[in-house]
């Protein structure tokens, strides 16, 4: 199999979804995260219970906007939604606006850790709290829980680490293979994994479902696994 570039690089320990990112990000993400397209098909269905009208949305690490766009699309007959699409990186926010024009979705170029969040019915976050600091992890997740009405969800799809090292180590091993399958070349793998060193700092499963129980969730689930990736929701 020919191998291909997807144009993403970055050097030890510099990971950055600056640069050129945005505009390969959608076609990256989809061949090298498992089951991707699946899982947010099943956030947006998910969203049905409790997207309603006057409901506010927030997609922390929104990236390009591709998936808040979907819940604009999904939700298009309910009254006065107002969706939010956020992101530390400017450059992915204002390729996101350029993508796209609802006029039910605002785009934020913000620190999640300090922006103040209004009453929301729904977060979702895709792939992003792991690029969060473990010392900031807490404080987010609490924030998330306060600023959920009572019902609301958090939709919280990470990269998990396994539960001892042999079973880590076969995880790392078979997840590598699929993207060589998908067409990643082994010094792409390598680069990668060199560039996210210190950057990304994914949670087993347990220390994500402690944390967002600390936070005060009560009803926690883990929905879907596929090797090293989880989908968790969690109701206030």
């Amino acid at each position: 199999m020919k191998k291909k570039s997807f144009k993403i690089s970055a050097k030890p320990s510099q990971w950055t979804f600056d640069k050129n990112v945005p505009i390969n990000f959608d076609n990256h993400i989809n061949k090298s995260v498992p089951f991707y397209q699946e899982f947010a098909w099943l956030a947006e269905r998910l969203s049905d219970f409790y997207i309603k009208d006057d409901s506010i949305v927030y997609d922390i690490g929104c990236s390009t906007g591709s998936f808040v766009k979907r819940l604009s699309i999904r939700h298009k007959n309910k009254k006065k939604l107002k969706l939010f699409g956020l992101d530390v990186v400017k450059k992915m926010i204002n390729f996101a606006k350029k993508k796209n024009s609802d006029k039910n979705i605002k785009f934020l170029n913000t620190d999640i850790i300090k922006f103040k969040f209004k009453k929301s019915d729904l977060v979702v976050s895709f792939y992003t709290i792991q690029f969060i600091h473990p010392k900031f992890r807490q404080t987010l997740i609490n924030k998330i829980y306060k600023l959920l009405n009572w019902g609301g969800a958090f939709i919280f799809v990470e990269k998990v680490r396994s539960y001892d090292a042999r079973t880590q180590d076969q995880m790392t091993q078979i997840y590598e293979e699929f993207k060589i399958d998908q067409g990643f070349s082994s010094k792409e793998i390598i680069n990668k994994k060199r560039s996210l060193k210190g950057v990304m700092e994914p949670f087993s499963t347990k220390a994500n479902i402690d944390m967002l129980k600390r936070a005060g969730f009560k009803d926690v689930s883990s929905i879907a696994k596929f090797v090293t990736f989880e989908f968790f929701l969690a109701i206030k």
